[in-house]
Order: structure tokens, then C-alpha cells, then sequence
């Protein structure tokens, strides 16, 4: 199957290349996000789990991926081994993975984030509507942003979104 598909990129490439006289364009980072999409308000100062101040403006520079969601949200929980994964697997190259937590009992997301061994930073949202109001509209949860280095908001979505859409965005804006 693997390679079938490897073919077929790859004759469909050469024709592209025959046809037009040129190679395809890969898109860059900056054209993944609208040119005139909103700019991240990344001015803000939030706890995290452990009550360390963690300032949003530090990690400019970096494509975040930015999840508000909770411990009693079912789409939550099943989105939280996925940016787990893409933290690993991209942290390196300038992935930042934020979790931002509107649970009300900051022991219920220490019980959550050790049961699903989350691996990236988690801030208390809960009483910050300054924060929520920021990045609104959020009708529910998850609502999650994929944030440029740049600082554009280049996807925001709300409930469940498999894997392999965060991801092909993430590894565009890399």
C-alpha cells in the first residue's frame, strides 16, 4: 500500500513537472494561515498546575498549539494522547503544546494529568475570562488554536479533530 501510494505521488509529481515546465509548489508557513487572520493575544500571565507563572508572550516565536479544554469534557480526553504525541514528536523543531484547563478543581486535572501522562504544560483557565475572552468566540470544549511563529491564529476549532489535521498543519507552520 505504502508503496502504491509513494508511486503515485511521485508519477503524479513527474507529470505536473512535464505538463507546466515547473516543480509544484509546496506551500510555505506563511501561506497555511490567512494574511489577514487574527493576531494571538499572547499578553497574558497564567498559573499553571504546579502555581508557576507562565507567561504566554514567551513562547513567540513558536508554532503553539493552544487547548482550552476539561477533565469532564469526552472529546477532551480523547484529543489529549494526540497532543502528547505531537508534542514529542515536534517539540523539537519549535512545537510548543499549551493546555489550558477551565476545570473548577485544580486536583481533578492533577488526578487527569497523571492518569494520561501529559507531558506538557497545563495553566488553570478556570476564573480567567480575560484569557477566554481573548481568544473568543469558544462554544464549547475543546476549542483548540494552532498558533504561527508569527503569532496568527491559523486554526481554531472547537470538539474533536483527528490527529492527522492538527498535524498537517503543525508540520506546515515548522
Amino acid at each position: 500500500m505504502v508503496r502504491k501510494t509513494v508511486g503515485i505521488v511521485l508519477a503524479t509529481a513527474v507529470s505536473f513537472i512535464l505538463f507546466t515546465g515547473q516543480a509544484p509548489k509546496i506551500k510555505a508557513a506563511e501561506d497555511v494561515c490567512e494574511r489577514n487572520g487574527k493576531v494571538a493575544n499572547l499578553n497574558f500571565t497564567v498559573k499553571d498546575i504546579n502555581g508557576k507563572d507562565v507567561a504566554l508572550s514567551a513562547f513567540k516565536g513558536s508554532v503553539i498549539l493552544l487547548d482550552f479544554w476539561a477533565t469532564w469534557c469526552p472529546p477532551c480526553k480523547r484529543e489529549i494522547p494526540g497532543f502528547i504525541q505531537l508534542y514529542n514528536t515536534y517539540k523539537s523543531r519549535g512545537l510548543v503544546v499549551l493546555g489550558v484547563s477551565v476545570d473548577d478543581s485544580t486536583s481533578d486535572v492533577q488526578k487527569f494529568i497523571k492518569q494520561y501522562k501529559m507531558n506538557y504544560p497545563v495553566l488553570i483557565g478556570n476564573d480567567r475570562d480575560d484569557l477566554q475572552r481573548a481568544f473568543a468566540p469558544m462554544p464549547g470544549y475543546p476549542t483548540t488554536f494552532v498558533i504561527s511563529r508569527n503569532g496568527r491564529i491559523c486554526l481554531q476549532h472547537t470538539g474533536f479533530m483527528p490527529l492527522e489535521q492538527f498535524e498537517q498543519k503543525i508540520k506546515a507552520l515548522l
